[in-house]
């Protein structure tokens, strides 16, 4: 028998499962949300928001390094790094009471502890004191429970010198070398981080370029700017073990045919994440897994077994805290009886590199191989009077329209603010825009945003600030 029931329960309270608690209590549904570790998941604890404050405080060092082409003279710069993280955390503790403090002013339930299923309508509860509660949901039960980090063979991950990205945002010394194993996103962003605060970083990548799902165009601007300033690419590499003795590694890679032995104070394994979904009953009440453990579902977020959906993470690629929001809000607002369904046209995606690095809609690539015959526009930050007045030229908007039609088909920006930027090109993809209306919209000067409209009109032949084909 039931302890309590809900029209719905949330499994996990990240950036899927709060946002889908909160959009059923709006709906005036009765729910409950369960979270096994805390509020906000991976994203607020130890991924998007702490990375990016360390981000952003390390490119502030960075500036100021390198501010003497201005003008401005500044020595021995010195970073408190026991501060720099109590500041990180501050920011944490602010957002993850505040995703509780949503949760409860909406009028949706919480309890922490470790759940699974027990039927397609049920969830036991086990809270910390090992005393366990079921909860019935009258409508249907949302699983919400992200992902986690991959471990490969012969990297005994020890939380000190062996590291994930949850130890990597909490670091109390700025490494000498680090090794990143994988040249992803997540290695990418905290290497070029600590690349900035004066740490030596070595990528070990298996595939054939750094952020190997990305436009090259894109991709070879950051290798630049990483490469120039010390760092060192090994692509088609392998990393076969590490050992670690006191506070050093010794990493042992296969390039080029040969081993290499690094020497390393740091090696972050960074090769990917894989979903939650073992451990809650899913296969035991019928709901079916792919391949690689994640949750199918339909445009309505549904799994096979109706009463069960699954946003986010869980569900599959991309991981994107933003999918998961969406989709979040979709599965609450199906289970309230509203007309809501996954119908996006673009899902933006953005990296913090330096340069930044964001997308929206179809690459280059993709677009060929679609069979599509396109235009490109090209408008580069070297150009740009905002870029020179902020130091910030290298990379450039590049537009992707159906050479037809004029429809937008993709946008892809490597440089400042691309992160920022990308939400139009977004927008303009949605609503089944036209190069022209990108390129006739006024864009106020001086701005980086005017290169977003040179682009396109370069794409279309028009643009006054760049040389048309």
């Amino acid at each position: 028998m039931a302890n309590a029931t809900y029209d719905v329960i949330v499994i996990g309270a990240g950036p899927g499962g709060y946002p889908a608690a909160i959009r059923a209590a709006q709906l005036g549904l009765k729910t409950l949300c369960v979270e096994k570790e805390y509020y906000g998941g991976v994203c607020l604890n130890w991924g998007c928001i702490p990375s990016k404050a360390l981000i952003a405080a390390s490119s502030t060092v960075d500036k100021i390094r390198h501010a003497d082409k201005m003008g401005i003279t500044v020595s021995d710069v010195k970073v408190d790094v026991e501060k720099l993280q109590a500041w990180k955390e501050t920011i944490v503790k602010k957002l993850t009471t505040g995703v509780a403090g949503l949760l409860k002013a909406n009028k949706a339930d919480s309890v922490l502890g470790t759940a699974k299923l027990k039927s397609p309508t049920s969830v036991e509860v086990t809270k910390s004191d090992g005393t366990s509660e079921v909860y019935e949901a009258k409508k249907g039960i949302i699983i919400a429970t992200g992902a986690s980090v991959i471990q490969i063979p012969g990297f005994a991950l020890d939380g000190k010198v062996v590291l994930t990205a949850r130890e990597a945002v909490s670091l109390k010394r700025i490494p000498g070398t680090m090794v990143l194993i994988g040249g992803g996103v997540i290695g990418l962003e905290l290497g070029m981080m600590y690349q900035k605060l004066g740490s030596k970083v070595i990528v070990v990548e298996m595939m054939d370029q750094i952020l190997p799902t990305e436009d090259p165009d894109l991709v070879k601007v950051v290798e630049k700017r990483f490469t120039s300033r010390g760092g060192e690419v090994l692509t088609k590499a392998k990393a076969k073990n590490c050992v670690v003795q006191g506070d050093k590694a010794t990493v042992t890679i296969e390039f080029n045919g040969q081993d290499r032995v690094i020497e390393a104070d740091t090696v972050l394994v960074a090769v990917g994440f894989k979903p939650n979904s073992k451990g809650l009953g899913l296969e035991e009440v019928g709901v079916k897994l792919d391949e690689r453990g994640h949750v199918p579902t339909n445009e309505l977020i549904q799994s096979n077994v109706p009463t069960i959906y699954a946003v986010g993470d869980v569900s599959g690629p991309p991981y994107l805290a933003h999918k998961a929001t969406k989709e979040g809000e979709i599965a609450a607002e199906v289970l309230a009886g509203h007309k809501s369904a996954r119908d996006w046209r673009a899902m933006p995606a953005a990296i913090f590199t330096d340069p930044e690095i964001a997308t929206a809609g179809l690459r280059e690539k993709e677009a060929k191989s679609q069979g599509k015959t396109v235009r490109i526009g090209k408008f580069p930050f070297s150009v740009s009077g905002r870029a020179m007045a902020i130091s910030e030229t290298d990379g450039f908007i590049k537009t992707i329209i159906d050479a037809e039609t004029s429809e937008v088909l993709g946008v892809g920006i490597v440089g400042p603010e691309a992160a920022d930027l990308i939400s139009e090109a977004a927008l303009a993809i949605e609503m089944c825009a036209f190069a022209e209306d990108v390129g006739l919209t006024i864009h106020p000067h001086p701005t980086l945003g005017e290169a977003m409209m040179e682009s396109f009109k370069h794409a279309l032949g028009e643009a006054v600030h760049v040389l048309n084909k």
